[in-house]
C-alpha cells in the first residue's frame, strides 16, 4: 500500500514539477504578449480586414500561402499561438486558413527550421519545411471541406460584440501600430539571436542564501536536459510569484472593465509590464548574490512596452482601450486554466513513459516507427525549440530519421494541453479532425523522408507529392462544383 502510494505521490509530483518548470520558463514572454495579441485582432481589427486575405470567399492561392507566411515568422509554440488562432479565427478567417496559420507556426517557423537545420543537419530542415507546408495547407484544405457548412454559420457569427470600429473602416494607424509593436515585443523575447540574448549590463544583489534558495529549488524541481526537465530557478520562482499576483488583480481589474477601469486595472497592467521586464533579465545564483544582467531582450522589451504605453494613451480612444482588455482577458479565462491542466497531465504522463520504449519502436521506418514518432510528441510534449535537443538524443540512440521527422512535426502540434484549447475555440468534433489528420500527415511526412534516407529516388518522392497535391485539389474542385453552398437554418 506504501509502494502504490508512493508512486501515485511521484507521478504527481511529476504533473507538479512540469507545471511549474512550464510557467516559470515560458509563459510570460510568449503566452502572455499571444494573449495580448489575440485580444487586439479581436477588438481592433476590422473583419473586412481579416476576410480580405484569409475569408472563406478567399482565393485559395491568396489564403492559404498568406496563412503559412503568417505563422513563419513566429517562433513560438503551439500552446502560444493558439490563443492568435483564436484570434483571426473570431475575426473572420476561413477554418482551412485559420488551420495552416495554427499547423505551420508552430512546425516550422523560422528559428525552428534553422535550430533544426544546426542541430540535425540541414537535409532535416529541408525536409521539415516542404512536408510542413504541403500537408499543413493540405489539412487546411481538407478541413474547410469537411467543415464546409460551419464555415458558412461562422461567416454569419464572426465579430466581437465588443469590435465597434466599423466594418466599413479601415483598421487605423495607431491600432495598426500598436498591433505590430505587440508583436515586436513577442519577437523581442522570443527570439534567440546575438543581439537579444547578449549582456550589455550587469549588477550583483548582495543576497547571501540565493545559493541555498537555487539547491533547494533543484530538490523540489529536478534539472535534466536529457529529459527535458527544466527545472525552477530563482528567477523562475519570483516570476511564479508574480504571475499569481497578476491574476489576481487582473481578475478584480479586468473582469468588469466594461464599466471602467479601476485601481486594480492599472495595478495589473504594471505587473506584466514588471513581470515581462523580470523574464528577460539573465539571473544566476552565486555566492555573493545574485548576478542580475541585463540583456538585449530586456532593452528590446522596455522600448516596446514604452511605444504600447504612448500608442494606447494618444492613439486608441477609451472604448477601445476597453474593448481589447476585455477581449485578451476573455482569451485567458478561455484558455489558461485548459493549458494548466494539460502541462500538468503531461507532466504526469512523462514520469510514466520511458523514452527507451519510443527508440525501440522507432529505429525503422516502418508505420508504427512513424506512428510511434507521433505518439512520443503528444504524450512527451517540450516547449518550443526543445524538441530539437531532445530529438538529436534519439537520433544518436538510434532513431531512424524518418519517425524523427515524425516527432518533429507531431511535438509543436499535438500537445495534450493544445488539444484541449483547440477544442475549446472550434469544439470537440473539428479538433477530433484535426488531430487525426495531423497524425496521419505527420506519419506520412516521416515515412516520405525515412524512404528518402533509405534510398528512394528522390524523383519519385517529387511525383508522390505532386500526385498527393493534384488529388487533393481535383477533389476540393469537385465538391466545390457539386455542393452547393450551405447555410444555417434559421438565419
Amino acid at each position: 500500500m506504501n509502494g502504490l502510494l508512493s508512486d501515485v505521490l511521484h507521478v504527481v509530483y511529476g504533473g507538479l514539477g512540469n507545471l511549474a518548470a512550464y510557467v516559470a520558463a515560458h509563459v510570460l514572454l510568449c503566452l502572455l504578449p499571444a494573449f495580448f495579441i489575440a485580444g487586439a485582432m479581436t477588438a481592433l481589427i476590422p473583419t473586412a480586414a481579416v476576410t480580405r486575405f484569409l475569408g472563406r470567399h478567399s482565393s485559395k492561392a491568396v489564403s492559404y500561402p498568406a496563412a503559412a507566411a503568417a505563422g513563419s515568422v513566429l517562433a513560438v509554440c503551439s500552446c502560444t499561438i493558439v490563443p492568435l488562432f483564436a484570434g483571426i479565427y473570431r475575426k473572420g478567417a476561413g477554418l482551412g486558413p485559420a488551420i495552416t496559420f495554427l499547423f505551420f507556426a508552430p512546425a516550422a517557423n523560422i528559428l525552428a527550421l534553422v535550430y533544426t537545420g544546426g542541430i540535425l543537419g540541414p537535409d532535416l530542415a529541408v525536409a521539415r519545411l516542404i512536408l510542413s507546408l504541403t500537408f499543413g495547407i493540405g489539412i487546411g484544405l481538407i478541413m474547410a471541406l469537411i467543415f464546409r457548412a460551419d464555415d458558412v454559420a461562422h461567416d454569419l457569427a464572426t465579430d466581437s460584440p465588443f469590435a465597434a470600429n466599423g466594418e466599413g473602416q479601415g483598421m487605423g494607424r495607431a491600432p495598426l501600430l500598436f498591433l505590430f509593436v505587440w508583436v515586436a515585443l513577442l519577437l523581442a523575447g522570443t527570439l534567440k539571436l546575438g543581439v537579444l540574448t547578449g549582456l550589455y549590463a550587469d549588477f550583483n544583489l548582495p543576497l547571501a542564501d540565493a545559493q541555498a534558495w537555487q539547491g533547494l529549488l533543484d530538490r523540489l524541481v529536478p534539472y535534466d536536459a536529457a529529459k527535458g526537465e527544466e527545472g525552477v530557478s530563482v528567477q523562475g520562482a519570483v516570476l511564479i510569484a508574480l504571475l499569481a499576483a497578476i491574476g489576481i488583480s487582473a481578475w478584480r481589474g479586468l473582469e468588469n472593465i466594461q464599466n471602467g477601469a479601476n485601481a486594480w486595472t492599472w495595478s495589473s497592467l504594471v505587473l506584466i509590464a514588471v513581470t515581462l521586464l523580470v523574464a528577460t533579465l539573465s539571473v544566476q545564483a552565486a555566492p555573493e548574490g545574485l548576478n542580475v544582467g541585463l540583456t538585449g531582450k530586456f532593452f528590446g522589451v522596455a522600448f516596446s512596452l514604452a511605444g504600447l504605453s504612448l500608442i494606447a494613451r494618444h492613439g486608441l480612444s477609451a472604448d477601445q482601450r476597453r474593448d481589447w482588455l476585455w477581449e485578451s482577458w476573455r482569451f485567458v479565462k478561455q484558455i489558461f486554466p485548459l493549458l494548466v491542466l494539460g502541462v500538468f497531465i503531461v507532466g504526469m504522463i512523462r514520469v510514466l513513459i520511458r523514452p527507451e520504449w519510443i527508440e525501440m519502436l522507432a529505429g525503422t521506418n516502418s508505420l508504427l516507427g512513424n506512428l510511434a514518432g507521433v505518439a512520443f510528441g503528444v504524450f512527451m510534449y517540450f516547449p518550443t525549440l526543445v524538441e530539437v535537443p531532445i530529438a538529436k538524443m534519439f537520433l544518436d540512440l538510434g532513431m531512424h530519421r524518418g519517425p524523427l521527422l515524425a516527432y518533429l512535426m507531431s511535438d509543436p502540434e499535438l500537445s495534450l494541453q493544445s488539444i484541449l484549447i483547440i477544442s475549446a475555440v472550434i469544439g470537440r468534433k473539428k479538433t477530433a479532425t484535426y488531430v487525426g489528420l495531423v497524425a496521419l500527415f505527420s506519419a506520412a511526412a516521416g515515412l516520405t523522408y525515412g524512404a528518402w534516407v533509405d534510398g528512394t529516388s528522390l524523383v519519385l518522392l517529387a511525383l508522390w507529392l505532386a500526385g498527393f497535391i493534384a488529388v487533393l485539389a481535383a477533389l476540393l474542385s469537385f465538391v466545390s462544383r457539386h455542393t452547393p453552398s450551405a447555410s444555417p437554418k434559421g438565419v
